[in-house]
């Protein structure tokens, strides 16, 4: 399966594709997608819309994993980020793609063992997990970690809910 992995920002959304078959996975695309913060919302929300929908029409996933919103101690950023991790989700539900969710703190534990790694920690195991990546800046390597997450979780998420529908 093809996974982007999106992090959600307003001045910089960072995405990560790779490709997952059995236990290997293969590191396809990075990138950061940025808006400039003088221009109006609106408009830097129609710039991450439109880029993502790019970056979905060039690569091609079936899948895509989405940081959960964190509250920040500004409301105000926190309202932000919220309308960014919009753009992230409704973009690749309009195309169709299974969608997930994931915390940072569980991302963070899936990929470097410690749910509360730093950006460097996380960067390195991205490095390591996918050769090849991690030179598109730190935001693109948070992507990937997302998709490295959904990789390990949707599987097991899958043959849950088929246990729990089918009254086991």
């Amino acid at each position: 399966m093809r996974i982007i992995g999106i992090d959600p920002g307003l001045q910089r959304m960072g995405w990560g594709v790779l490709d997952a078959r059995d236990n290997r996975l293969s590191f396809v695309a990075e990138g950061t997608l940025t808006t400039k913060p003088k221009t109006p919302l609106w408009d830097r929300l129609v710039e991450l819309y439109d880029g993502l929908a790019a970056v979905l029409e060039t690569w091609m996933p079936e899948h895509a994993a989405v940081e959960e919103t964190y509250v920040n101690k500004n409301p105000k950023s926190t309202l932000k980020l919220g309308q960014a991790r919009a753009v992230a989700l409704l973009v690749p539900a309009q195309k169709g793609l299974v969608v997930g969710e994931y915390s940072p703190n569980l991302v963070k534990k899936t990929v470097v063992g410690a749910g509360h790694a730093s950006k460097d920690q996380v960067l390195m195991m991205v490095k390591t997990l996918l050769p090849g990546s991690g030179n598109a800046g730190p935001d693109a390597a948070d992507a990937l970690a997302m998709a490295i997450c959904h990789a390990h979780h949707y599987e097991s998420q899958m043959r849950l809910q088929a246990a729990v529908g089918n009254g086991r």
